[in-house]
């Protein structure tokens, strides 16, 4: 059951559980950073696609999962943005992880430490990771979907969002 004309059709996921708290630095434009300090942060995802013969985007059921996965997967870590060109990350061989920017020096043990492909820890750049991956997960387990375009929002404090967006070209 494809669309005629403008029609479209999505779902949208907002659960409680759809959180995860993490802690980070922000590095700014004239090169100062914040102090390591965490944020509680919430997820909400819409969905577009065309209707299935069952009526459905996708499954509420298949969706959501998917969601809390990514969430638990960051919850309880200190993310580090990998792509910072200023910004170094060691792996000791002791099991820590030593992160170096100009004269801030930090050591945790490295099962803590999740190292993002960003650039910095914008919640911007959250919802950018957090969609692309979502997208490709829900691609590889339901490839039968067919997800037109996905929004992403992560809020780190009530009122205050990042959003991502991605739209197939048809």
């Amino acid at each position: 059951m494809g669309s005629s004309g403008n029609e479209s059709w999505s779902i949208d996921l907002f659960k409680e559980y759809f959180k995860f708290s993490c802690a980070h630095f922000l590095i700014f434009p004239d090169g100062s950073k914040e102090r390591l300090h965490g944020h509680n942060y919430q997820v909400s995802v819409e969905i577009s696609g065309d209707l299935s013969d069952r009526g459905l985007v996708i499954d509420f059921i298949e969706a959501k999962p998917v969601v809390r996965e990514l969430c638990d997967e960051l919850d309880e870590h200190w993310i580090v943005p990998a792509e910072h060109p200023g910004l170094k990350i060691e792996r000791l061989g002791d099991g820590h992880t030593a992160v170096s920017y100009g004269s801030a020096r930090y050591l945790a043990p490295s099962e803590e430490v999740i190292e993002l492909p960003i650039n910095n820890t914008s919640v911007e750049n959250l919802a950018m990771w957090f969609g692309r991956e979502l997208r490709r997960r829900l691609e590889e387990r339901f490839g039968h979907t067919q997800v037109r375009r996905l929004r992403v929002a992560i809020s780190e404090t009530p009122g205050q969002s990042g959003v991502y967006e991605s739209t197939d070209a048809e």
